[in-house]
């Protein structure tokens, strides 16, 4: 009978009826996971994208072999290394796959954190290490890999920007879930982060402002983009499409350095609300955004950035009961949107090769010095004004009450107390003895007509019986 027993079976259930849980995974299963499936994503939709604008290009000649080696570089450019096409060197390179690169990988390290289960600095920093050592290694050897072909690529570059890009990433993934989060919120000034959170939303704003500005360019400038993707046909207008959007970030960073002040180059066009400098530019329809000539009008573009200062500081009004705090939080919140455009813009921009549209310059340092102001000044006026204020403490005197308590306002001390013990017992006193002392006064008015002296003073006062007294 041994041997009919079923033994024993891989989805049996607990007493309660319940399945039992699912083993837990693997760790090295979850990290080489979190390793190679970014790069591979990443691979595979840099290669469709490729292969995309290939096959409509009018005059390309689509081949799979061709398309997996200019994957090559397209994986090397969405992670911001630099590459040279014949001799001249492209470093502005558009934000859009770089953003799209960065998701992913956040992604896929906060899975990862979430399947390990063990919320702890440790398996925190194996998971953002093992997917910044992945990135690093794949970047180095795609840039050997393209010595001495038409694109290459300095191997040290391939090597850190992948490793800084996927690292950042994967830490922003991996921060909120491993633990990390309650030690700083211990032992960070809250007030820093409320301006924190304020800044990261003044930079999510600024953003969008930027593309908003875009958008409205463009469709200022309809007939020209139109123009421009009807030039080479269809087939062309599907690449200028795709090559305008990964751009449009990059753009929407140049609006947001035109509205704050100190505006961008490229090449020889400079624009910026006090003045625009006109020049040759590549026919992109993106481009058709760029202004003919410069317009009276534009300063008042300032009032963008001021408004997105003024929300910072709205947001900051509660942040602290003393208007010092706050605007110390507004001092953080400017930094962080400082900061942050700061790197857009020295990612955004870069050379453009050696000809007549080199460099594209978005100006970071200046960006981010306008952005403080624009961000710290208003924000401080709102937050100063519209928050809370300490009440001044009246100075009065303290009323005695029927149910004080000892040490409280009010209230009676035990010294008090037992000095009113004493005062009342010597008023008994002096009151027990006032009969007494009345009688006697009584006894020396009638004693006081037969006596000269002892009634001088009654008898000053009542002349009629000085006169009755001789």
């Amino acid at each position: 009978m041994a041997l009919l027993h079923p033994g024993p079976r891989s989805d049996r259930r607990t007493e309660q009826g319940r399945p039992a849980p699912a083993p837990a995974p693997s760790p090295v299963r979850v990290l080489a996971v979190a390793a190679i499936g970014p790069l591979l994503l990443g691979w595979t939709a840099v290669a469709a994208l490729l292969a995309v604008a290939t096959a409509t290009a009018a005059r390309a000649q689509f081949s799979t072999a061709g398309v997996l080696a200019a994957a090559v570089p397209g994986w090397l450019a969405a992670h911001q290394v630099p590459v040279t096409v014949q001799g001249g060197e492209l470093g502005a390179l558009p934000l859009l796959p770089t953003i799209g690169a960065a998701l992913l990988v956040w992604r896929t390290a906060a899975r990862a954190v979430t399947r390990l289960g063990v919320g702890t600095p440790r398996v925190a920093v194996r998971v953002v290490g093992t997917i910044a050592g992945a990135h690093a290694a794949l970047g180095l050897a795609l840039a050997l890999l393209c010595a001495g072909g038409p694109v290459t690529v300095d191997p040290l570059a391939g090597l850190y920007y992948p490793a800084l890009l996927s690292g950042t990433a994967a830490a922003v993934g991996v921060f909120p879930r491993s633990g990390l989060l309650r030690t700083i919120r211990e032992r960070v000034d809250p007030f820093a982060l409320r301006g924190l959170k304020a800044g990261l939303l003044g930079v999510g704003v600024l953003f969008a402002v930027g593309t908003a500005v875009v958008v409205a360019a463009l469709l200022a400038s309809f007939g020209t983009a139109r123009d421009l993707f009807a030039a080479d046909g269809v087939g062309s207008a599907t690449g200028m499409l795709l090559l305008s959007v990964g751009y449009l970030p990059n753009a929407a960073v140049a609006a947001t350095g035109f509205i704050a002040g100190p505006g961008f180059a490229l090449g020889q066009v400079g624009v910026g609300v006090a003045g625009a400098t006109g020049g040759a530019v590549p026919a992109l329809p993106l481009l058709a955004a760029l202004p003919e000539q410069h317009a009276a009008w534009w300063p008042a573009l300032c009032a963008l950035p001021a408004a997105v200062g003024c929300l910072v500081g709205w947001a900051l009004r509660t942040a602290a009961p003393t208007p010092t705090g706050r605007l110390r939080a507004v001092a953080v919140a400017a930094v962080v949107v400082a900061m942050a455009f700061a790197v857009f813009a020295g990612s955004a921009g870069g050379a453009l090769g050696s000809g007549p549209f080199h460099p594209l310059d978005l100006r970071a340092a200046w960006l981010s010095l306008a952005l403080v102001l624009w961000i710290g000044v208003p924000g401080a006026v709102v937050a100063w004004t519209t928050g809370p204020r300490p009440v001044p403490a009246r100075d009065e005197e303290p009323r005695p009450t029927d149910s004080g308590e000892p040490g409280e306002a009010g209230g009676e001390t035990e010294e008090d107390s037992g000095a009113e013990t004493d005062d009342r017992a010597t008023d008994n006193e002096t009151d027990s003895t006032a009969p007494d002392s009345t009688a006697s006064e009584t006894e020396a008015d009638d004693v006081a007509p037969d006596t000269g002296a002892g009634g001088a003073e009654d008898s000053a006062d009542r002349p009629a019986d000085r006169d009755s007294g001789r």
